[in-house]
């Protein structure tokens, strides 16, 4: 079938809305039309290093199955979904319900920009485009997702649903599946955007004290507006600041920026026994080892905040329909013949969760 999808076709290049050709569904696969897309950092980072072009990115897409592929039996057409990452279901990870951390899934099954087999749904006058991107490559009017990465939303808004499927997930989910902070305990959230922000609304759900660290003024801004105390990293010693507010100390930090420097300001501001959570894409990290040993501090590194789609997204709408998730309030709505402008907001922090809406 003929459809548009915004196609990076150079290293580092821009978004580029171009008519392709995808494949029908395959055994286990979910045609599904689009209605929104969040632009996520992971899909801003990877284009400026993806080897294998064109490639469609897009990884938290949501919108309604027009057909289904030989074997699928738990969404059909007509079906609102929302689109997450894949796991393999079988392996000892996915057995035990750390479908995060599957033993396949994280490059086979989505960041190779083909099917496992090798082979790609996606064409162009008849040469191949990379895609399959968390197993859907959604910045596109029809996405090719798997049974798997596919979870009912109800009649929820496909502009809200979108960015559950990544950047809300993994944010709240550091919090409420990894944390689990108590009622009353203190939370440094070190980058405001979608994944700090959505943390910090996990939070403040469960009756924390939030603390966020950023340095755009519309980042937190929107953070003091969800309830937390904030600090421009620019204008103080960031440990200080964050120890003088909250009384000695957050007992969890997270980040989301994966830069050394912060980092180590989220070690040094913690309070004795505090756990540090590693969300942010990075290489390598310089720290203090002997603060770490001699305050007891726990490091984690979370993928996808710990959580399977099928059971945490049900759980994230719950909360949002509660009126403890009010993702409205960090979502920015751009037409999809607009993403490259979606992106560069993004990029600048005037946008904290771009999420583009298809015709």
């Amino acid at each position: 079938m003929r459809i548009q999808a915004a196609c990076v076709e150079s290293i580092g290049g821009p978004f580029i809305i171009r008519d392709l050709d995808l494949e029908g569904p395959g055994p286990g696969e979910v045609l599904v039309r689009i209605r929104a897309a969040g632009i996520c950092h992971t899909d801003l980072s990877a284009r400026q290093l993806w080897p294998r072009l064109p490639m469609v990115f897009g990884h938290e897409g949501a919108g309604t199955v027009e057909a289904v592929g030989a074997g699928v039996k738990n969404v059909g057409p007509g079906d609102n979904v929302c689109l997450s990452y894949r796991s393999c279901g079988t392996c000892d990870q996915c057995a035990t319900g750390q479908t995060a951390y599957c033993s396949t899934g994280i490059n086979a099954l989505n960041a190779s920009g083909t099917r496992p087999d090798g082979s790609t749904a996606l064409s162009r006058d008849g040469a191949p485009v990379h895609g399959h991107f968390f197993s859907q490559s959604s910045f596109a009017t029809y996405a090719l997702a798997h049974e798997r990465n596919c979870v009912k939303i109800g009649d929820l808004s496909p502009v809200l649903a979108a960015p559950l499927g990544c950047g809300v997930q993994t944010g709240a989910g550091t919090v409420l599946n990894v944390l689990r902070p108590e009622p009353g305990s203190v939370l440094a959230v070190f980058g405001a955007g979608s994944v700090g922000l959505s943390a910090a609304m996990a939070a403040v759900a469960v009756g924390c004290t939030v603390v966020a660290v950023d340095p755009a003024p519309a980042r937190r801004e929107a953070a003091q507006q969800l309830g937390a105390t904030v600090i421009d990293p620019a204008a103080a010693d960031v440990p200080a600041a964050i120890r003088d507010a909250t009384d000695g100390g957050p007992h969890h930090a997270l980040d989301t920026t994966g830069q050394s420097a912060v980092i180590s300001q989220a070690i040094a501001a913690l309070r004795q026994r505090g756990t540090l959570a590693l969300v942010g894409i990075g290489k390598t990290a310089e720290f203090d080892v002997m603060t770490v040993m001699t305050k007891g501090l726990s490091l984690r590194g979370v993928i996808e905040g710990d959580a399977e789609p099928a059971l945490f997204i049900p759980r994230l709408i719950e909360l949002h329909q509660q009126g403890k998730l009010p993702l409205e309030r960090i979502i920015t709505e751009f037409p999809f013949t607009q993403i490259e402008a979606a992106a560069q907001a993004s990029l600048a922090g005037e946008a904290i969760k771009p999420v583009l809406t298809f015709a």
